[in-house]
């Protein structure tokens, strides 16, 4: 029998992979609250290296006596196997995914083994899809990257906004415009620690490089239109704010076109798409906006989060983002979307995503291969953190 075939056979339906971290740890949380004792609770089980830090973790966050614990270890590829064998989804918040992800994605390709992370590395995500994405298609698992604040709600944002536009307009649009409106909230230790192994990998090696700055670097055979740059601070008018680049604009806008490219370019092989954050009108948006492109040359200041640092619970719940998208038509339409999130986008949020994502894939029928939350789920995970994440997706007039 297949892996694809007794996937329904497996001890567990998730394992959360990484639980006893920082970020793991709230996703843990969530199914704690949202689903333990509940008719629809799944079968999960949390996984690390460390058994009595994973059962200190178990006591914390009040889960179950009996909730399974898996002791599993990047540098032990036989125990990531035997944890993939085991479980029909895997979450990990394990990072960076470049020093310790190879063995696992290769472990759920293989297993045929649902897989989601939170992945904001696209070199290494493009370096995946050449190695396994044929392989995860063959045994079936659905490889999903980017399953958090990088880069759900800018993922979804576009698919809804098209949606909405081909029911009000007919068609697309062949231009969108991603914009920050407002966030409060901090940026994930593991997201800089990220950051600061792609820069290192990047100066190694120029091919790396080509990729950051490829807006289609994750659709291979795929050249579509040149795109904006968002790397021009602007006035925008119709916004009456200024615009200035945005720190996860360069993984989130590949990750909005590899979902076009990978459900069949339902925005047009033309679409053009950037991300910015907006300031405020006047002088003041204009200065904010220029000081926002150094920052990006070091966005993490002197002192970057450590990865296993993270906010307070008060600091997590009192945090939010909004996110609007306007799309445009060559005759001057314009149509606008919202996604807005309660909780830190960092942490309290991602945390939710990442484990809406899992649950949805455990339902989904796509076949299998890498991809991205809105090419395997789509409208389904929409509904999914409307309802369990609180995240609100709705037109604007």
């Amino acid at each position: 029998m297949s892996a694809t075939n007794n996937r329904s056979e497996r001890e567990f339906d998730i394992v959360v992979y990484g639980a006893t971290g920082y970020t793991g740890r709230l996703v843990a949380e969530h199914f704690v609250r949202e689903y333990d004792g509940k008719p629809d609770a799944p079968k999960w089980a949390m996984a690390g290296r460390n058994l009595a830090k994973l059962e200190d973790v178990r006591t914390l966050i009040g889960a179950s006596a009996d909730t399974p614990l898996i002791v599993a270890d990047a540098d032990d590829p036989a125990s990531l196997e035997a944890m993939c064998r085991s479980t029909r989804v895997v979450i990990t918040t394990v990072g960076p995914y470049q020093l310790y992800g190879d063995a696992l994605v290769e472990a759920c390709a293989r297993a045929g083994t649902d897989y989601a992370d939170l992945c904001g590395e696209p070199a290494w995500m493009r370096e995946q899809i050449d190695r396994n994405h044929d392989l995860a298609k063959a045994s079936g698992a659905r490889i999903c990257f980017s399953s958090g604040f990088d880069s759900i709600p800018f993922d979804l944002g576009v698919l809804m906004l098209q949606k909405h536009a081909v029911a009000t307009h007919g068609s697309p649009a062949p231009r969108v415009r991603g914009r920050v409106r407002a966030m409060k909230g901090t940026f994930s230790g593991g997201t800089a620690a990220s950051l600061g192994a792609t820069m290192k990998a990047a100066a190694k090696s120029p091919k790396i490089i080509g990729l950051l700055r490829d807006p289609f670097a994750l659709t291979p055979g795929f050249e579509g239109p040149d795109q904006p740059s968002g790397m021009i601070p602007g006035y925008e008018k119709d916004l009456d704010k200024w615009a200035a680049p945005f720190v996860m604009a360069p993984i989130n806008t590949k990750n909005v076109h590899r979902t076009n490219f990978l459900r069949g370019h339902p925005y047009g092989e033309d679409f053009r798409y950037d991300e910015m954050v907006l300031t405020s009108p006047g002088e003041a948006g204009r200065k904010m906006a220029e000081a926002a492109v150094e920052m990006m040359k070091n966005p993490f200041g002197a002192k970057p989060p450590k990865p296993g640092e993270g906010p307070t619970a008060e600091e997590r719940e009192n945090g939010f983002y909004d996110v609007v998208f306007i799309g445009e038509y060559p005759d001057g339409k314009t149509i606008r979307y919202a996604v807005k999130g309660r909780y830190d986008p960092g942490y309290g949020s991602t945390s939710r995503m990442i484990a809406e994502t899992a649950m949805g894939l455990l339902s989904c029928d796509a076949e299998g291969g890498i991809g991205t939350p809105g090419s395997f789920l789509g409208e389904a995970l929409v509904e999914r953190l409307k309802a369990r994440a609180t995240v609100s997706f709705a037109t604007e007039s």
